[in-house]
């Protein structure tokens, strides 16, 4: 469905000393999605994300390199491809002073979809997205957790088969997250691609087949989630150590029980499974965020 092939943003960028140098954001990332697929993109700050997302979603150029959606080439087929894509920004960008149902109307119009067309895929989406009761509501009286629905049906109002979500669960507390995360996975059974940044490692770790990790533009690895904790170890022992949080990985339980039973010495010793964060450190050396 989505083929990356060398992509490379370079920014004009000024050194400390006044010298004109070209700062590389993203490094000849090279990767393929396949259709129904939930990927994961995850970096520290400055890793390229945002980049990569306002480049498969035409809001920046790349410098070099081709994407490809279906075989078609986004360079020559731009303006057939935007039907083909939906985005969820990380913040809120409707208009305020619409009501919820005048916001999805809006959009419709926007994809130039027949009236008939519109007003039934707005009521389907209103009853997908659990939005019927607040349809002539405000934007401004929404939760969090409705404006997040909000975007996502605006997004999907014109049908498509690719979906870029840029954080999609920023700022939720945990139940309204887990709502998100349930019609993500509906999405992608629906058949939709669904391609997303997400701070939340476990987020990532929940929902996606497949996670890429950048780190300084450039691909740094891509697997499965349970793929990933594999090859560092199933099993992870973490103790205080002389200079703070110290952790070692073991592909069986039986050997992180034995190692940890020779750190007796050491204090807040715990043997637990090796979750998705542990890789990302090992991988960045950096937690999400930093």
């Amino acid at each position: 469905m989505i083929t990356i092939d060398k992509l490379t943003k370079k920014f004009p960028h000024k050194t400390k000393s006044g010298a004109n140098r070209d700062k590389t954001a993203v490094d000849e990332l090279s990767l393929s999605i396949g259709p129904g697929e939930i990927f994961g993109l995850l970096g520290p700050n400055g890793a390229g994300k945002t980049t990569t997302i306002r480049m498969l979603t035409m809001q920046t150029r790349p410098t070099s390199g081709r994407i490809l959606y279906a075989g078609q080439e986004l360079a020559t087929h731009g303006a057939l491809l935007k039907s083909a894509i939906g985005v969820v920004p990380q913040h809120v960008n409707f208009d305020q002073d619409l009501t919820v149902g005048e916001n999805l109307e809006l959009h419709a119009r926007l994809h130039h979809m027949a009236r008939p067309e519109r007003q039934a895929r707005i009521q389907e989406l209103l009853a997908y997205m659990e939005l019927a009761d607040v349809v002539n509501d405000g934007v401004r009286r929404l939760s969090g957790g409705m404006k997040r629905r909000l975007l996502i049906a605006r997004a999907l109002i014109h049908r498509p088969r690719i979906l870029f979500m840029d954080e999609p669960t920023v700022a939720l507390d945990p139940q309204v997250r887990r709502r998100i995360w349930e019609l993500i996975r509906q999405m992608a059974k629906d058949g939709v691609t669904v391609f997303l940044t997400t701070h939340y490692i476990e987020e990532a770790e929940s929902l996606c087949d497949r996670v890429a990790i950048l780190n300084r533009g450039r691909l740094v690895a891509l697997d499965t989630p349970a793929a990933f904790c594999d090859q560092l170890g199933r099993f992870t022992v973490e103790w205080d150590g002389a200079s703070g949080r110290e952790y070692h990985f073991f592909a069986e339980q039986h050997e992180a029980a034995t190692f940890a039973g020779e750190q007796q010495a050491a204090g807040g010793i715990l043997i637990r499974p090796t979750n998705l964060e542990d890789v990302f450190i090992e991988l960045t050396g950096r937690k999400e965020g930093i």
